[in-house]
């Protein structure tokens, strides 16, 4: 019921639009695309999340400001940014590319840590979602999207100013949070650095009776902090160099997180530093650039207090990546680069591996009358999966309002360092558990798409996409009895491990509609309302029944709407998700079919320095799960003060 009564509130806005005076929606340049192409240019279904928006809903964290943008599902294992893992199109976790300005982010040891990302709300200056395919332009994983966070040093913009922003709050469980940032703009030189804190002593949730007993309590506190320092200074003769450090610090009850053990009492602290610098050389036909980025990730993870179980993990990523860019004339441009990056792991329970990658690319994009075309084409080399190549076509149509588009191509994604060797070093290997598989091939997937934008007024578009994808080779964790796994850890007669392997064949499919409204009222107020619904089904030819392969939602709906009036400020997010029902009766919990959050922020600018908030996660007290085991965090009340300089 109050999913249809929110539906029915956000079409009454829409109908209640009038012929006032409208902004046009955003056509600046997405920098995804490799070549720089306005969006209608891309033939893709891209969205463009500014950092001034996401900044005024109600979030905490950057995952939860990706769960508001149509098409993304996050599968939060805990409230307030613990730790999410993100799908879309009906991908596995594992199969959605994250960069930062561009860089790769991805974890070497497991996917679960791709949301762990070393960047505060304050320094982002957009965020840009690819959905479909991209491994032409950037390589392995990019299957079932990209997602493209722009920070401000990288993206410099003529209007900034320097800043001084803080921001301090209390909220329920205990919780404290606060951030800050500072901002120098000079002529040549920008310098940037800000805080992220969010902690708490976290929700009580009660222990569910078993058929053994009663399971006990728990809490699912968590301290999550996370900053950055940057510069950006700009030479003469059309040179730019750009440098950024960014850390995160995770310190979480991950209590049913990965098993469902009545055993299980884990606790997870888990780092990550990552570091970007980056030469670029513009002129009027052509630009040249050089990144280097290195990260660092570790992982201390304790099954339980009660006896022996800490498992701890050290991964190092190297990434040397060059482009050049050359504009021909007003219809063709052109774009090439190499890659090289060198990925290591240091581990008790996975051991010691190290991996190297190289891979080069060419594309171009021609724009003639009201058409567009790009073709991409990529060759990757890896120590673990050698050859593969990745080509890609996407062109669009525009006629007025309407802009039709398509697109082809191939992905593939490698075995990350869990898949591959997961518990191959623990001894008596318990049966259920998880086992990696050394010889696991690339996975090979062909993806299609046609679908149109549509503005319907200055200030209102829709969208239109389906979608269909072939797989191969797909991985997934399997239950497979001892006796048919051959050189691989230290098992037990007779029993059954979840082993990593290859799936033949999946068939995915899938529509997504999106409509994006942004208008200006009067002068003095300014409205936005974004609503998405994705649906997606998977199928496997085999009927074999795996972990993740069909772990995404079957009907995803979200939905944004915020209102600036004057020195008031609302928003309201929704989020409804329909999936497949799982139980795990050893701990009594069950991943319900279905469940519908809403989230309200509510601020007020006291004076030009000054602001208070007030922020309600979880309206209505929805008990869920993302994860079978992992329950959320109920009702959830903040509030916060800040103040802010310049800007």
């Amino acid at each position: 019921m109050r999913f249809v009564l929110c539906i029915a509130f956000i079409f009454s806005a829409l109908c209640c639009i009038g012929q006032g005076d409208r902004q046009q929606l955003d056509t600046i340049r997405v920098a995804s695309t490799q070549i720089p192409l306005k969006l209608n240019e891309t033939g893709r279904h891209i969205t463009v999340y500014e950092g001034r928006h996401l900044r005024s809903i109600p979030s905490s964290s950057l995952d939860e400001v990706l769960q508001t943008i149509p098409g993304i599902e996050i599968q939060s294992r805990g409230g307030f940014g613990v730790q999410g893992d993100i799908v879309m199109r009906g991908s596995t976790f594992t199969q959605v590319l994250v960069l930062i300005d561009g860089m790769k982010m991805n974890d070497p040891l497991t996917a679960h840590f791709n949301s762990n990302i070393p960047v505060t709300n304050q320094e982002i200056r957009r965020i840009e979602v690819l959905r479909g395919p991209a491994a032409a332009m950037y390589g392995p994983d990019a299957v079932g999207g990209v997602i493209n966070i722009i920070t401000k040093n990288f993206a410099p913009n003529s209007r900034d100013q320097s800043t001084l922003y803080a921001e301090i709050g209390l909220g329920s469980h205990g919780q404290k949070n606060g951030n800050a940032s500072a901002q120098y703009v000079g002529n040549r030189l920008r310098v940037a650095g800000s805080l992220q804190l969010n902690q708490a002593d976290g929700e009580l949730i009660q222990g569910q009776q078993t058929s053994s007993g009663a399971l006990e309590d728990y809490r699912n506190f968590f301290n999550v902090k996370t900053g950055s320092l940057s510069l950006g200074y700009r030479m003469k003769n059309g040179y730019t160099l750009n440098a950024r450090s960014g850390y995160d610090y995770r310190d979480f009850n991950a209590r049913y997180f990965y098993t469902t053990s009545t055993f299980d009492k884990s606790t997870e602290t888990v780092t990550n530093w990552f570091n970007h610098i980056r030469l670029e050389k513009t002129s009027d036909r052509s630009n040249t650039d050089v990144s280097f980025a290195y990260k660092r990730g570790t992982d201390e993870f304790v099954f339980s207090p009660d006896f022996p179980s800490t498992n701890n993990h050290t991964t190092d990523f190297f990434n040397i990546l060059a482009n050049r860019m050359v504009v021909l004339n007003d219809q063709l441009t052109l774009k090439y680069g190499v890659q090289v990056d060198n990925r290591a792991v240091e581990s008790n329970d996975r051991g010691n591996h190290e991996d190297w990658h190289f891979g080069t690319y060419a594309m171009g994009a021609y724009r003639k009358g009201p058409w567009n075309f790009s073709a991409s084409v990529r060759m990757d080399y890896d120590e673990n999966y050698d050859f593969e190549i990745s080509p890609q076509i996407n062109t669009s149509f525009i006629n007025g309002n309407f802009i039709g588009r398509a697109a082809i191509g191939r992905s593939i994604r490698a075995a990350d360092y869990t898949e591959r060797y997961v518990s191959n070093n623990l001894m008596n290997l318990t049966p259920g558990r998880s086992l990696g598989n050394p010889d696991l091939l690339a996975e090979s997937s062909w993806s299609e798409e046609l679908g149109f934008d549509c503005y319907l007024t200055r200030a209102w578009k829709v969208s239109a996409t389906g979608f269909l994808r072939q797989s191969e080779r797909l991985i997934d964790y399997v239950s497979t009895p001892s006796d048919q796994i051959v050189g691989v850890g230290d098992l037990q007669e007779d029993a059954a491990y979840f082993f990593a392997q290859n799936i033949s064949s999946v068939q995915t499919r899938g529509l997504e509609l999106t409509s994006d409204i942004r208008m200006r009222l009067n002068d003095a107020a300014e409205f936005s309302l974004l609503v998405g619904y994705t649906t997606v089904r998977t199928e496997n030819d085999d009927g074999i029944i795996s972990v993740y392969l069909a772990n995404h939602a079957r009907h995803l709906w979200n939905s944004t709407a915020a209102l600036k009036y004057k020195k008031w400020n609302a928003a309201v997010t929704t989020l409804f998700k329909e999936r497949q029902s799982r139980q795990a009766m050893a701990i009594n919990e069950t991943l319900s079919p279905n469940y519908f959050l809403v989230h309200l922020r509510l601020g007020l600018q006291i004076s030009e320095q000054l602001g208070i908030q007030a922020q309600v996660q979880n309206i209505f007290d929805e008990r869920y799960q993302n994860i079978l085991g992992a329950v959320m965090p109920g009702r959830w009340i903040m509030a916060s003060l800040s103040f802010s300089l310049g800007g």
